[in-house]
C-alpha cells in the first residue's frame, strides 16, 4: 500500500511528531535486519534442563568460533539513534513466548541500546503466578525495561506523555478504551499498530475501531497489508490509516552460526545427541507454539503415514525421526495431551521427540534437515522461522492447504522458495507422508533448493537485506 502526502486521521497538528514517526518506521525497517532481532542473545527460558544443558555446551563452542569474527556492526552508530530520550510505551496484548511478544520484546531493547525511555504494560496477564511471565519481565527490568500494570494510574499518565506508543498485535486495541476511557482521543495521534494477525476474529470493531485515528500501522508483509486494507473496509466499513509494511529479518548472532560449519556441526551433533537421533537419520522439525493452528495434529498424523508408507513400500532409507520445538507441558493444554497420547499409542516413542519452548532456535535449525510449516486454514502467518530456516539452507516443507486464504503463504511461495510439496487445499487424509523420502534427497542438496531465497537475503556489509 502505498503511503500518500497527506497525514493519517488523526494526526491534526502534530507535524513535528510525525516527522520522526516516518523517521522512526524507515529506520526500523534498516535496523529490523541488522540488529532487530537478538533472540541468540537471550538465555533460554527452555525449562527441558536436559536440552539446555547441551544446548549451554554448544554455545560455548561457537562463541569460541564467533571470537574469530569481526566486530563490524559494534563499530557503526545505530540507526535508531535519534530516538535518544524519548519516552516510548509499549502495550502487549499479552507476555509469551510466542513470536508477538517476544518482536515487541526485542524492539524495547533495541530502543534501550539507543538510549530511549522504555515503558512496558501487558494487557491479559494470568492470574496466579507464571514462571515464563516472571522470567522475561526480569529480562526487561535488567535491561532497563520500566515494567508495570496496565490498568492503573502509571500507565495512563506515560501514554499521556509518551512521544510514541506502540500496540502490538490487533488484540491490543482493546487496551484503548479499557484503560484510556476520555483519555484515548489525546493518544491516537501517537500510536504505532503493529500487527501480524490475519485470522478472521480478530476483525472485530471492538479490537480496531481506532485504527483510523492512529498515527500509522506496521504490518510484516504487503499481501497482509492489503489483506487488511480489504476486510476492514468490506467487513468493517473503517479506513486503515497510513501503512507501513516492515519485514522481518535475521539477527546477525544467527547468521554467524548459520554460516560457521564449525558452529553448525557443533550444535547438529550435540542436539542429535540429546534427542537420540543418529548423524544419518532424517529429522523433520516443526518449531512453532504448541496450537491448533500451527498443525502440530497433522505433522504427527502425517509423519505416522509416512512411517507406515516406507514400511509397506520397503522403501531403503535412513530412519526418520520428528520433533516439535515449542511444547509445554506446564500448560495442560488438551491439545498437548492429545499429541503426546497420539505419540502413545502409535508406538513411536523413539521416533517422536518433543522440546519446551525456547528463545534459542539456532541450535535446532542446525540439527535438523527439514522444516515443517504446516499451518492449516486462514491466519496462521509464516514468520521469521521459515527465514531462519532458509539462513541454515535447509528445504522448507509446506502445505497449500491455506494458500488461498492465507496471503503469508502465497508470498513466502512467490518471494522464496518453492515447497518441497504442497498437499490439498481440503483437510482430507492427503498428507506430507509420500514425500518423505523426496526430501532427503532435498536435505542433501539444500543450496539448490534455496538459492533462489539466499539472494533474497544476501549480505548488505555485516547486515542482511530485507526479503
Amino acid at each position: 500500500m502505498a503511503k500518500h502526502a497527506s497525514a493519517a486521521v488523526g494526526w491534526g497538528h502534530h507535524h513535528l511528531q510525525k516527522r520522526w514517526l516516518l523517521a522512526l518506521l524507515l529506520m526500523l525497517t534498516v535496523s529490523m535486519v541488522i540488529a532487530f532481532f537478538i533472540r541468540a542473545a537471550f538465555d533460554s527460558c527452555d525449562r527441558n534442563v536436559s536440552v539446555d544443558n547441551v544446548i549451554s555446551s554448544a554455545r560455548d563452542s561457537v562463541q569460541v568460533v564467533d571470537k574469530r569474527a569481526p566486530q563490524i556492526a559494534a563499530a557503526k552508530p545505530s540507526p535508531l539513534s535519534f530516538m535518544k530520550s524519548k519516552i516510548v510505551l509499549l502495550v502487549s496484548h499479552e507476555l509469551s513466548l510466542s513470536g508477538g511478544p517476544l518482536l515487541l520484546m526485542e524492539l524495547a531493547f533495541l530502543l534501550r541500546s539507543v538510549g530511549a525511555e522504555v515503558n512496558w504494560v501487558t494487557f491479559m496477564k494470568p492470574s496466579e503466578t507464571d514462571e515464563v511471565i516472571y522470567s522475561l519481565e526480569h529480562k526487561m527490568l535488567d535491561r532497563g525495561v520500566q515494567v508495570f500494570s496496565a490498568f492503573g494510574k502509571e500507565a495512563i499518565d506515560t501514554a499521556l506523555r509518551a512521544d510514541l506508543v506502540v500496540l502490538n498485535t490487533a488484540v491490543a486495541g482493546k487496551w484503548l478504551d479499557y484503560v484510556l476511557k476520555e483519555d484515548v482521543h489525546r493518544v491516537l495521534p501517537k500510536v504505532l499498530w503493529w500487527i501480524h494477525e490475519m485470522r478472521g476474529h480478530y476483525f472485530k470493531l471492538e479490537y480496531v475501531k481506532h485504527l483510523p485515528s492512529v498515527a500509522g500501522a506496521m504490518i510484516d508483509s504487503h499481501v497482509t497489508a492489503e489483506y487488511w486494507k480489504n476486510r476492514t473496509q468490506e467487513r468493517l466499513k473503517i479506513k486503515m490509516p497510513e501503512t507501513y509494511v516492515v519485514h522481518l529479518g535475521n539477527s546477525n548472532e544467527l547468521m554467524q552460526v548459520a554460516e560457521d560449519s564449525v558452529a553448525k556441526r557443533v550444535l547438529r551433533e550435540h542436539v542429535r545427541e540429546s534427542l537420540g537421533v543418529r548423524n544419518d537419520d532424517l529429522l523433520f522439525a516443526l518449531i512453532n507454539s504448541v496450537s491448533r493452528g500451527k498443525g502440530q495434529d497433522l505433522f504427527l498424523r502425517s509423519f505416522y503415514e509416512a512411517l507406515q508408507l516406507i514400511k509397506q513400500k520397503k522403501m531403503q532409507v535412513p530412519p526418520l525421526h520428528a520433533v516439535i520445538v515449542g511444547s509445554d507441558m506446564s500448560a495442560h493444554t488438551k491439545l498437548e495431551m492429545e499429541l503426546r497420547d497420539y505419540v502413545k499409542q502409535k508406538k513411536i516413542q523413539d521416533r517422536v521427540h518433543f522440546v519446551n519452548k525456547t528463545l534459542t532456535v539456532a541450535p535446532y535449525l542446525a540439527a535438523v534437515d527439514v522444516l515443517v510449516q504446516n499451518s492449516q486454514g486462514r491466519g496462521e502467518c509464516f514468520g521469521r522461522i521459515t527465514i531462519e530456516a532458509m539462513a541454515f539452507q535447509l528445504p522448507v516443507l509446506t502445505g497449500n492447504g491455506c494458500r488461498g486464504h492465507n496471503g503469508n503463504s502465497s508470498e513466502r511461495h512467490n518471494r522464496f522458495i518453492a515447497p518441497c510439496w504442497e498437499r490439498r487445499g481440503d483437510n482430507s487424509g492427503e498428507t506430507y507422508s509420500e514425500t518423505s523420502y523426496a526430501c532427503r534427497a532435498e536435505a542433501y542438496n539444500r543450496k539448490e533448493r534455496v538459492r533462489k531465497g539466499e539472494r533474497k537475503i544476501s549480505r548488505t556489509s555485516h547486515g542482511r537485506e530485507n526479503w
